[in-house]
């Protein structure tokens, strides 16, 4: 064991992560949580024998998780137990189409065929362009923080190759000509926050990542990968503190040296964050920066309602994307406008179909999550809002989806952007940090040690490179290696 110290502020995936490799490298870690249990995002929810996951369900690439063992020698299987998800999602719109997504190509050229026999040559090609970007900008540049500007101009004559300042849809849109197949390639920016008209092509490599590794589901849930993390982290050696509110960071000149943690002073040689980067500087670090990371453009914000219900569905898949009416309109109100928009696309997460042990005997667990503005954008009353939404979410799901939900019912619960700014302390209430369009990546996002202060770093969504969980992990991988 050396002698050095940190702490790491937050125990969501990325931060435990980065605590997990720091501790393996004999580098003795604290970290401080505000809430009452590790998770972050990922928190967890128990109701009348009921487990919801708070946020993240989908793991991809269970290999970036897989390295958190092996560092020391461990296995994942021993603490946690993945379940692969078949299908990865089932796409589905308000007249009754249905896609069904699955690493089965043969499945996927027979669903494209029947829509759109042209498609089927131009999803192959779509793929071969997500493999190639795969390539370039996960597998090489994705646990590479991005420092210095020189990386950005080295990394620059791929990003062109790859038509890096193209949006995911238009580049799905020069392969694909169907407008429902185009929704079904090009959703997958939302899951970490972006939107698909906006954000950099490069983040088509989220479809190959699912092909490549698959999606998976941990037993018990996400939280059970949670606890498996901080299982690891403990056996380690290393100490968790929740209910612990990190009050200030203190610094002396260019170094980070000690934090207030519930009115009590703890030094540190070095200390990182995976705290919402816009309250790390402007609330912990009282630092101009502060203001100016608030202004840049943040991710959307979500509105979740958990609800349990009696009785099994067995038509139902484990995800499932419920398309509106519209896509590119309403994804621009989500993203520029001033108002909750009238509709809503959804994503039903419908857990039970994988694992039955999250609802009691012969019930159900699900949570349904709507894209809405973040808080810096429309001026809504959530706390007025919020129970009318959710009312108008379960009478479309009853409607569309789930026959005598009403009747059924057996807990509701639901989370508002509000909760995002309380909560998670998220500036807007964004539910993934910074937008990633292509001025906010890679160099152009908060890097993984600060400018100023030598000793301190960032993991998470808000720095390289980006939300999600293979993101979060990989921000960990990145900032782990300038710590140690």
């Amino acid at each position: 064991m050396s002698d050095r110290t940190a702490a790491v502020i937050g125990a969501g995936l990325g931060g435990l992560a980065l605590a997990i490799r720091l501790q393996s490298a004999g580098i003795a870690t604290t970290v401080f949580e505000k809430r009452d249990m590790p998770g972050g995002r990922a928190y967890v929810y128990k109701d009348a024998g009921f487990t919801f996951d708070a946020g993240p369900t989908v793991i991809t690439d269970p290999d970036c998780l897989k390295k958190l063992w092996a560092l020391s020698g461990r296995r994942m299987e021993d603490y946690v137990t993945l379940l692969p998800v078949a299908p990865f999602y089932q796409l589905c719109w308000e007249d009754g189409y249905r896609f069904d997504y699955a690493d089965d190509q043969d499945a996927i050229d027979a669903q494209i065929a029947a829509k759109n026999p042209a498609d089927v040559q131009g999803y192959r090609d779509f793929l071969a362009y997500s493999r190639d970007v795969y390539r370039e900008g996960y597998e090489k540049l994705g646990t590479v923080p991005f420092l210095h500007f020189k990386s950005m101009i080295k990394a620059a004559p791929q990003l062109m190759r790859l038509q890096a300042w193209r949006s995911v849809y238009s580049m799905v849109a020069q392969f694909i000509k169907d407008d429902r197949l185009r929704q079904a390639f090009s959703f997958h920016t939302l899951l970490v926050g972006g939107n698909p008209f906006e954000t950099s092509s490069i983040y088509a490599l989220i479809h190959a990542l699912e092909r490549q590794g698959g999606v998976w589901f941990a037993k018990g849930g996400t939280g059970a990968l949670v606890q498996g993390m901080v299982n690891l982290f403990q056996d380690l050696g290393g100490t968790l503190h929740v209910n612990a509110e990190v009050e200030e960071i203190e610094t002396d000149g260019n170094r980070a040296t000690a934090l207030r943690v519930n009115g009590t002073r703890h030094a540190f040689d070095m200390i990182a964050s995976n705290a919402d980067v816009v309250h790390t500087y402007k609330k912990l670090l009282s630092a101009p920066k502060g203001e100016t990371l608030a202004r840049k453009r943040h991710s959307m914000s979500l509105f979740v309602t958990y609800f349990g219900l009696r009785g099994e569905r067995p038509d139902l898949r484990h995800h499932m994307v419920l398309f509106g009416n519209r896509y590119r309109d309403l994804i621009s109100e989500i993203f520029h406008g001033k108002d909750l928009p009238d509709d809503f696309s959804l994503y039903l997460h419908a857990p039970s179909v994988t694992d039955d042990s999250l609802a009691p005997e012969g019930c159900s667990a699900y949570y349904v999550l709507s894209p809405v503005p973040h808080l810096g954008q429309a001026d809504i009353d959530w706390d007025v809002v919020g129970p009318q939404y959710r009312d108008r979410i379960l009478d479309y799901l009853e409607e569309h989806y789930i026959p005598d939900l009403r009747r059924d019912l057996m807990t509701v619960r639901h989370f508002t952007p509000f909760d995002f700014r309380d909560e998670l302390n998220a500036h807007h209430g964004s539910a993934f940090s910074i937008e990633p369009i292509l001025t906010q990546s890679a160099w152009f996002r908060p890097h993984n040690r600060d400018e100023k202060l030598t000793n301190m770093y960032i993991v998470g969504a808000g720095t390289h490179p980006g939300a999600g969980i293979p993101g979060v992990i990989g921000s960990a991988e990145a900032t782990a290696g300038l710590m140690i």
